[in-house]
């Protein structure tokens, strides 16, 4: 069996329809500790064998040892949680004694790290090096200090398999419970249809236009490959970047969505809020070397046919979940 801990989350849930798609699999734990009301929605479309809150899967696992991996996308995500003591007991202290667990047992873990490590980026975006990193925010600071510890752990204890992945922004189905964390396609998708326009902020920043901070936008079922491929294959142990590759402007985006609904772009400018403001990445671009080096050599989905499948197929459809 796979253990899928945020299973019912936007990212778990899409390695879950890989899994179940792709490779034939339906021997799925799903783990979570689903708070928004419409949530259980990610998992309808879903095979799998058993639902468990968070806090039941350590007594789980105890009593089965049949696990073939643990892909750990569980976390506090909302870069703008305040209370660092969550973070630490839910992306720190949970995480290690997952890893722990793996170690012991001799099984594959695989977990979500963040491109929010990489703080406001001007020690580059290299998953080579880590060391220098200055998050910007303590949910960025809670999945750096993880992947600290991990490179930390001796191969003696270490699962037989690991790779933590720093996402860059991910947009795709399966993310209405993310709210205000939601993508920028998400949020464009909705307030175009129901204003007409999409807000968008100024650029605040010398040298950057309005609507012109970029980011490295990639499909959710990009990654939801690339988790699948280190499951399938084994690639050699270590933290990846999984991006594109290539930087694009949330210009770029919204008007890329409204084109994919059949609609004549049209975006307004706002200021940035302040409680963002000394915490936003203005830019971010994955280096894709070091996965192409491990085997991974899937193009990336561009922006435009990412977001037109996302449109047409899911957020235009009365059943949006995939």
């Amino acid at each position: 069996m796979i253990i899928i801990t945020g299973g019912a989350g936007m990212i778990g849930s899409i390695i879950a329809w890989h899994l179940n798609t792709k490779l034939d699999r339906d021997d799925l734990v799903i783990v979570d500790h689903i708070t928004h009301e419409a949530q259980w929605q990610n998992l309808v479309h879903r095979h799998y064998i058993e639902y468990l809150d968070r806090d039941q899967l350590f007594d789980f696992i105890e009593d089965n040892d049949e696990v073939d991996a643990i892909i750990h996308m569980g976390a506090i995500s909302a870069t703008t949680e305040r209370d660092f003591n969550k973070l630490v007991e839910a992306n720190i202290h949970y995480s290690q004694d997952l890893w722990g667990w793996c170690t012991e047992n001799k099984v594959p873990f695989f977990y979500a790290s963040s491109a929010a490590t990489y703080g406001d980026g001007s020690a580059g975006y290299d998953d080579a090096n880590i060391d220098n990193l200055r998050p910007l925010n303590g949910y960025g600071y809670s999945k750096h200090f993880f992947d600290q510890w991990v490179l930390r752990q001796t191969p003696e204890n270490s699962p037989p398999s690991w790779a933590g992945f720093k996402f860059f922004n991910v947009y795709g189905p399966n993310e209405h419970h993310k709210e205000r964390m939601a993508s920028v396609a998400f949020h464009t998708f909705n307030q175009f249809t129901e204003t007409g326009t999409m807000k968008l902020f100024r650029g605040t920043k010398t040298g950057i236009k309005d609507g012109e901070q970029q980011r490295d936008f990639v499909y959710v079922k990009d990654c939801a490959a690339i988790v699948a491929h280190f499951f399938q294959h084994k690639s050699a142990n270590g933290i990846y970047n999984v991006g594109t590759g290539q930087a694009r402007s949330f210009k770029d985006l919204s008007e890329n969505v409204m084109k994919s609904m059949g609609k004549t772009p049209h975006i307004t400018y706002i200021d940035m809020p302040e409680d963002l403001r000394g915490k936003y990445q203005y830019f971010t671009e994955a280096n894709m070397t070091k996965l192409r080096a491990a085997g991974y050599s899937t193009p990336s989905t561009s922006l435009e046919d990412g977001v037109k499948d996302y449109v047409q197929n899911y957020l235009m459809k009365s059943d949006a979940y995939c």
